[in-house]
């Protein structure tokens, strides 16, 4: 039961790390494929991020070569093979097989991940400054390297045991103790659901249900809302002595995604800060802009103005995500508020300067402009809600008593428009050609 419960999670696990490779690949049984050492060099590659030697071939000669070079690879990283050799791993013989994908598992997968939370919790047994480097120092004796290596082995399962408790303590008496039978119900993966994501999980509704109907849940909202793949199934877990190893590596993926969110939150701040910077260098180039075009003509500084606008929806793209991101939230960060203060502050800035210049418009553009702003503010205005029809409908009337008046003035300022001479006693263009085709579109 404990090898086929590995077996079936590592494979899932492995599957999730080969989609990242390029091209991708994926394990259909992990004892026969293995055998080649090319999904094992796939694996490596995606976790270390190294490029590593291989043979390109599938003979047997080859085949032990990229197996070599695997093993190779891992003893340079100063992890201990204990009883693996090559020539199991060209057999396929299982307990060696999972010994070695666990290796794997458990110094690029856990050991990475609880690093950072094994120095948080002040572990005595773990060096913090050599588990930063996995590889051993020239200085140090290989013998002493290997000492860390077992003591942060300890403090790496401690370090992840502390962080799931941890997150089971928010949600009143869920015990965690270890990772085998204290997962059994199903409690402690719902509540740890619960809060990376608040709101996906009805706890009080959790605890009145059976451990394979929890066990079911917590799969499936980990896997459809937070993308963690499934490395188990219930019937894994609701047993008197489930395997300590499976629920680790699944365990360690809750981590990775708590880990994924804190970066994302660091990355939306970086962000932001860079778009409150870019806010603040578009209010000072606007501000230099009015000073240096004030004593210019209309049409140079109409001119200006589009070509500054041209410029800021180009150059707004990129910021455009983080801009419209929690608009309708009432919690905001200090940085997403200062950026929101100067969104708002810079847009007003820039359509106060827009009135400026249709006031400035020559006559009768002046006038025809003013008229188009009442109509087009008029159309986009809702209707007021009303229960009482009677009352509703006299402001309707009015509404369409006022449109009309409005729209009495529609010849003449068409007229106007199209007969407007567009040039001064030098014959230089008065207004940009570009604002007459607007009014005109607008019309």
């Amino acid at each position: 039961q404990r090898e086929f419960t590995q077996k079936k999670a590592f494979t899932s696990w492995i599957n999730s790390i080969l989609a990242k490779h390029t091209p991708p690949s994926v394990v259909s049984d992990l004892y026969t494929d293995i055998q080649q050492g090319h999904l094992l060099l796939d694996l490596l590659e995606v976790l270390s991020g190294q490029h590593l030697p291989r043979e390109k071939g599938f003979n047997t000669f080859q085949c032990r070569s990229n197996i070599e070079n695997a093993l190779t690879f891992l003893k340079s990283r100063s992890l201990k093979l204990i009883n693996i050799h090559v020539a199991d791993i060209i057999e396929g013989k299982p307990s060696i097989v999972l010994g070695l994908i666990w290796t794997i598992i458990f110094h690029f997968h856990i050991e990475e991940l609880v690093r950072t939370l094994a120095c948080t919790y002040n572990q005595p047994s773990l060096d913090c400054s050599s588990a930063v480097d996995s590889s051993p120092k020239p200085s140090r004796s290989a013998k002493r390297s290997a000492k860390i290596k077992e003591r942060w082995k300890m403090s790496a399962t401690k370090a992840l045991l502390l962080w799931a408790k941890e997150q089971c303590s928010l949600h009143g008496s869920i015990n965690v103790t270890d990772f085998k039978s204290s997962w059994r119900s199903g409690l402690p993966f719902l509540a740890i659901i619960q809060t990376l994501q608040p709101g996906l999980v009805d706890l009080e509704k959790a605890k009145a249900r059976s451990n394979k109907e929890n066990l079911k849940e917590a799969f499936r909202i980990a896997e459809l809302e937070l993308n963690i793949p499934r490395l188990l199934e219930p019937e894994d877990v609701d047993i008197i002595n489930p395997d300590e190893k499976s629920i680790m590596t699944y365990v360690a993926q809750f981590l990775q995604y708590s880990r994924n969110l804190r970066e994302s939150e660091e990355d939306m701040q970086e962000k932001v800060s860079e778009a409150v910077s870019w806010l603040a260098a578009q209010e000072k180039k606007l501000a230099k802009l009015l000073i240096d075009t004030e004593n210019e003509t209309y049409y140079q500084k109409y001119k200006e103005m589009l070509s500054f606008m041209e410029a800021f929806n180009q150059e707004k793209k990129p910021f455009l995500p983080v801009l419209s991101s929690k608009r309708g939230e009432v919690e905001l960060s200090e940085g997403q508020r200062q950026m929101r203060e100067e969104w708002d502050k810079l847009n007003a800035q820039i359509n106060e300067w827009k009135v400026k210049l249709d006031q400035m418009l020559p006559s009768p553009l002046d006038s025809i402009e003013a008229w188009l702003q009442e109509v087009e503010h008029l159309q986009a205005e809702d209707l007021p809600d009303l229960q009482d029809p009677f009352k509703a409908m006299f402001v309707f009337r009015e509404i369409i008593v006022i449109f009309k008046g409005l729209m009495d003035c529609f010849d003449s300022h068409l007229d106007a428009l199209q007969s407007f001479k567009n040039e001064d006693e030098k014959s230089m263009p008065v207004v940009l050609p570009e604002k007459l085709e607007e009014m005109e579109r607008r019309l």
